[in-house]
């Protein structure tokens, strides 16, 4: 193996274990990072020799549009599932629209704006069915690919970091029903577009030709939130949970990306997904009311690119579900608490490069 082949392999695996050093879910615990299409895989761009030929030129615009939905509905202590009769049927539907701007071959400017709409039957106090929908907390930020492309083993790496704004509302409420009474109560955390405070994420996406119709994909990123809670009142009584806890999120991804013989710029994918809210954040406290967790999941998807489109849908389906119990659980010796997790998700998305 050459010294570039190496390297391109030393570093991608090194940052996506830093992706995904912390422990995760979808569903109740409240997840939020986008995944981006990663079309470098099916067309070349950026002048990378890809399986469908080459190019020279720099796209100046890309504008990616995903979506990804799921129902929870499997009740989870730890990592035990719990059959329910009544189930909490949490749904959600999450738009992010991404914007990448290249200033040269390996700088670019990135931005993603998330739109939410869910709903949530509550079964226990205070009950009733919450509906939310808004835009969610911006990113914008910087991506450098570390080789110029076009690089001459098919390989390379791309590091990124972004600013989270408090754009989404953190406080959406609904009506619901208390001791009899109808109430205006705090919608369930895992609804809520934004959490309020300002964050920052890294995260890094790879990739290395392995044969003629075959390349390893890495994806990572992780989201650091220094603000402890964001002061937003829940409906729970319990000691240490009375308001919102502002999480750390992540997200990882790594396969192989096969292209279909003889099909012009088709291609499937294998691979896995992690993804969740650790217990602990890295930087700041992890008080008031949170449902760390974390879900790993076998991640089949298929890729077609025509033209300047890319479209690719990925349906990672559960393997592994957990729900540890959170800071004030811990401390105040509380129960372990619960989530309701998905069995699959649906994620679809078309990118053009203008």
């Amino acid at each position: 193996m050459s010294f570039f082949n190496s390297k391109v392999l030393s570093i991608a695996l090194a940052l996506v274990a830093i992706s995904g050093e912390w422990a995760f879910a979808q569903g109740c615990v409240a997840a939020h990072s986008n995944q981006r299409t990663f079309d470098e895989l099916i067309t070349g761009s950026y002048g990378e020799v890809s399986h469908t030929g080459s190019h020279d030129w720099i796209h100046n615009l890309t504008v990616d549009i995903g979506y990804r939905e799921f129902n929870s509905n499997k009740y989870y202590q730890g990592s035990t599932e719990i059959p329910r009769p009544n189930a909490v049927r949490n749904h959600q539907n999450i738009f992010d629209i991404f914007a990448e701007y290249d200033l040269s071959h390996r700088w670019s400017i990135i931005a993603d704006v998330p739109v939410y709409n869910g709903s949530r039957n509550q079964i226990y106090p205070p009950t009733g069915i919450f509906y939310v929908s808004g835009v969610g907390d911006i990113t914008v930020g910087v991506q450098s690919w570390l080789f110029r492309p076009p690089t001459e083993n098919g390989g390379n790496v791309a590091v990124n970091m972004q600013l989270k704004i408090p754009t989404g509302t953190d406080d959406a409420t609904g009506a619901a029903t208390l001791k009899g009474q109808t109430v205006i109560a705090t919608a369930d955390q895992s609804l809520q577009p934004g959490d309020g405070t300002w964050a920052f994420s890294v995260g890094s996406q790879a990739y290395k030709k392995l044969w003629h119709t075959a390349t390893a994909y890495a994806q990572g990123n992780y989201l650091f939130s220094p603000a402890n809670t964001n002061g937003v009142s829940t409906f729970r009584s319990q000691p240490g949970q009375g308001v919102m806890s502002a999480t750390d999120q992540y997200l990882y991804r790594a396969g192989i990306v096969q292209m279909v013989p003889k099909v012009k710029r088709l291609a499937f994918s294998a691979g896995v997904r992690g993804e969740g809210v650790p217990v602990h954040d890295l930087f700041g406290g992890s008080d008031g009311f949170r449902r760390p967790g974390f879900i790993f999941s076998f991640d089949p998807g298929v890729m077609f690119n025509y033209k300047r489109d890319t479209i690719s849908v990925n349906g990672p389906w559960a393997i592994y579900r957990d729900r540890p119990p959170s800071v004030p659980e811990i401390k105040y010796n509380i129960t372990n608490g619960d989530a309701f997790f998905s069995d699959y998700t649906v994620i679809a998305s078309i990118s053009h490069h203008f």
